[in-house]
């Protein structure tokens, strides 16, 4: 695929504080993108370097194989939709699609073919004359993103776009993007602090943490094969525990060893392991490659999540099987369930399902409001 977008060393400081630490990336051709990480770690200050909004400390910004560091926004074949979608309240859904197309004194006819275009793709035909007031949040951001694609740019720029949104429609207009973006071939780059937004939509994800790139891959890959134990931990729910790399394909770790189907590491190299909560199997307890006691369980829906003390560290178990409080229970992992990373920055701090909470996560999120 050709390169539209690359990143080379860019390094972005604010008031003294490094928020951008030369960071490269490449963008590709009708490539839906998504910049993840939490609150602070520079995904929307990177969105706001390729629009045109922030210059680069250090580093180069090219488009389409030219410089465009020192480039105003509206000279970039680039548009962007706000958080909070910046239509022109004076201004029906028709004229608020249309005004890039006056603004350029693009002829008439080719203006109301273009809009009804646009509004059939965003399936809000029939709203033209609409007050953008009168819409519900779903449909002006479907109003901001059709203004956006008119003037038919190279790359559409999304600030997290559906944080405003309840849950069913937000789930509703990540499919919604999706279908947009590969109807149009449009290079869609997304910036989310929500783990499933990003897997579900993206062709690519690029995982951010305190203005460093952790991982750059596929959805698959940055779930099942996380660089790093900071990476494992926001992609979904992680089990992390030390351990020790024996040889290839076995390692040690909660006291005993365990095939796996990783190599490459030194012998006895210490290592972070990593167990996806839905990848261990429940068993009779003198079945179990590891024991423990059930400290607590929660029913949600589909399965449910279990916390089990083994030798003090509470692992988090997935399961459609029921089991107690305080009931010892025995725990079974396949080798391909096994990943192993290499010791980072990040190792010893994640992993551990002692304070585990979904309201405190709930409302970590909420404090964090905007984006850097």
């Amino acid at each position: 695929m050709k390169k539209i977008i690359e990143l080379k060393n860019v390094t972005k400081s604010f008031d003294g504080e490094v928020v951008l630490d030369d960071i490269c990336l490449d963008i590709y051709d009708n490539e839906f993108l998504t910049l993840l990480g939490p609150s602070g770690c520079g995904k929307t200050t990177t969105l706001r370097l390729i629009g045109g909004f922030e210059t680069a400390d250090k580093g180069d910004i090219l488009f389409m194989g030219e410089r465009i560091n020192d480039v105003p926004p509206h000279k970039r074949n680039v548009n962007t939709v706000f958080q909070r979608y910046a239509l022109f309240p004076h201004l029906n859904v028709f004229e608020n699609v249309a005004f890039a197309l006056r603004e350029q004194r693009v002829n008439k006819a080719e203006i109301n073919q273009k809009v009804r275009e646009m509004l059939e793709l965003v399936a809000l035909t029939g709203f033209e004359k609409r007050s953008v007031t009168s819409l519900s949040g779903g449909q002006q951001q479907r109003v901001a993103i059709a203004r956006a694609l008119i003037s038919r740019p190279k790359v559409l720029l999304l600030d997290e776009p559906l944080a405003a949104l309840d849950l069913k429609l937000r789930k509703d207009m990540q499919q919604e993007l999706k279908k947009i973006q590969k109807a149009t071939g449009i290079t869609f780059v997304f910036v989310t602090h929500d783990q499933e937004e990003a897997l579900s939509m993206s062709d690519t994800v690029v995982v951010m943490s305190e203005g460093r790139i952790q991982q750059i891959g596929t959805p698959v890959d940055i779930y099942n094969e996380p660089n790093n134990a900071f990476v494992a931990d926001f992609i979904g729910e992680s089990n992390i525990v030390d351990g020790v790399m024996l040889r290839d394909r076995r390692v040690s770790f909660s006291g005993q060893e365990f095939d796996c189907v990783d190599g490459g590491f030194g012998a006895d190299e210490a290592v972070d392991v990593v167990v996806r909560p839905e990848d261990v199997d429940i068993v009779p307890e003198d079945r179990g490659q590891l024991r423990g006691v059930v400290t607590s369980v929660t029913f949600l829906g589909v399965h449910y999540e279990i916390i089990v003390d083994i030798g003090g560290f509470k692992w988090m178990i997935q399961t459609t099987d029921f089991v107690d409080v305080d009931e010892y229970i025995g725990l079974y992992i396949e080798p391909d369930a096994i990943h192993i990373m290499k010791k980072s920055e990040y190792s010893g701090m994640y992993g551990d399902y002692s304070s585990f909470s979904n309201e405190l996560d709930e409302l970590s999120n909420a404090e964090s409001g905007e984006d850097e």
